[in-house]
């Protein structure tokens, strides 16, 4: 569904059946974290979908004040593996073992 700040993310879920308004994070939700819009903005998860769909990968979110910034909330989003049972370093990649790697041509002469 497509988040107030216009992307689209798989967490992000909107109710507006009959007059309704009601949105929420569910990632957020799951991990007992607040959420208001202005989350959607500066939110990684939305580009780590997109860039990486394993469905061995579970997704954290916890919602931290920038040091420079203390007013201004961010997303902070860490990553885990279900098939290899390890901590995910880069999301947007993948642990590097869930998928393999393309196919390689052979040249026949």
């Amino acid at each position: 569904m497509r988040t107030p700040a216009g992307r689209e993310c798989p967490y992000f879920h909107g109710d507006y059946y009959r007059g309704r308004n009601v949105e929420e994070c569910r990632l957020l939700k799951a991990s007992g974290q607040g959420w208001s819009s202005d989350l959607c903005k500066t939110c990684p998860v939305p580009y780590i979908a997109r860039a990486n769909s394993c469905k061995h990968m579970q997704l954290k979110a916890t919602v931290s004040r920038s040091a420079l910034a203390f007013f201004q909330r961010r997303v902070q989003v860490s990553a885990y593996c279900e098939k290899t049972q390890r901590a995910v370093a880069e999301p947007h990649v993948g642990c590097g073992e869930c998928h393999e790697l393309p196919f390689t041509f052979e040249v026949k002469e």
